[in-house]
């Protein structure tokens, strides 16, 4: 840009120091006071969206630049590429705040209607809440957490189901950000399965944080949900990669199931959408699933796709 040597000079420190935020982060997080950790979250985070956007969208505006450029007068080049640059750098701050606002705003509440054969009829409009990718953590913290918890309580749900990633950090940064999910309550209980982010954030010291707050975690296990005579199985399994970071464990729908009547319905949480061919051949009714933000930021879901095919939203694999 044709800017002064010294203010070029300025622009090229923030842009060294912005992009040093995302190294400093995981290690301020685990290291620095509160107060300083989340500073430094925030400007990481933010930036990491900005720069994100910016990058797509000069990608997205090189093709119709070499065209202007083989169309256009050799003296409109510098002033098509000076309007690019401003349509750019403004389309990417207006996408920013609409992000940045729409994670102010806290989680959408999507109402879906399931109807499965298997189900019984006298738990016909049976209310779970699943909740999913919460990421407490430098960024997002207690008051986040009080506010889901409220939302969630006044949906009066008969089971809250949360399928993983609760955390990012550790037990002894975060346990007390993630205090406020003791209050859930359900008719039939609450119920908790890992993710990858409670793996990198020490899955079994967090599983005992979770059951010490009355929270149900199941491990490659099941329970009985009863209402008199009207039974079904909630089954939960650990996260699709665990044994990549805890040998130890390791996604087993097979050991979830085992024991459990298969004549009854069977409900499962499984963090990662992956997870459901195995839970199709096993005669999985219902599997509730997190992990992949819907696509998280366009064009992301396509990206996403090339891993998993199940990105958002209701998917069928025969009775499943």
């Amino acid at each position: 840009p044709a800017l002064p040597e010294r203010a070029q000079d300025a622009g090229l420190v923030v842009l060294v120091l912005l992009g040093a935020m995302l190294v400093v982060q995981p290690v301020a997080d685990r290291f620095a006071p509160r107060a300083l950790a989340r500073a430094v979250a925030w400007t990481a985070s933010l930036w990491m969206g900005v720069a994100f956007f910016v990058l797509v969208l000069l990608v997205a505006s090189d093709a119709g630049a070499l065209l202007l450029g083989a169309l256009l007068p050799p003296g409109a080049v510098v002033g098509a590429a000076r309007l690019r640059a401003l349509g750019v750098v403004g389309v990417a701050l207006l996408a920013s705040t609409a992000g940045v606002r729409d994670a102010l705003s806290g989680p959408a509440l999507r109402r879906v209607e399931l109807r499965l054969p298997r189900w019984p009829a006298a738990l016909d409009g049976f209310r779970l809440v699943q909740v999913s990718d919460l990421h407490i953590g430098p960024v997002l913290d207690r008051r986040f957490a009080r506010d889901v918890v409220a939302r969630v309580n006044a949906l009066a749900p008969d089971l809250v189901a949360i399928t993983g990633d609760l955390v990012d950090g550790s037990t002894r940064r975060l346990a007390e950000e993630v205090a406020p999910f003791g209050a859930l309550r359900a008719g039939h209980g609450v119920f908790f399965v890992t993710g990858n982010h409670d793996y990198y954030s020490g899955a079994d010291a967090w599983v005992a944080v979770v059951r010490g707050l009355g929270i149900h975690v199941l491990r490659n296990e099941h329970v009985t949900i009863a209402a008199g005579a009207a039974v079904f199985d909630l089954a939960g399994v650990e996260d699709h990669h665990a044994h990549l970071v805890a040998p130890g464990w390791r996604e087993d729908v097979a050991r979830a199931l085992v024991g459990r009547d298969p004549a009854r319905p069977v409900v499962l949480l499984a963090h990662d959408p992956a997870t459901f061919p195995a839970a199709a051949r096993h005669g999985v009714d219902l599997q509730l699933s997190g992990h992949t933000h819907g696509g998280q930021v366009w064009p992301f879901a396509y990206l996403v796709r090339l891993a998993t095919p199940f990105v958002a939203g209701l998917h069928r694999r025969g009775g499943s």
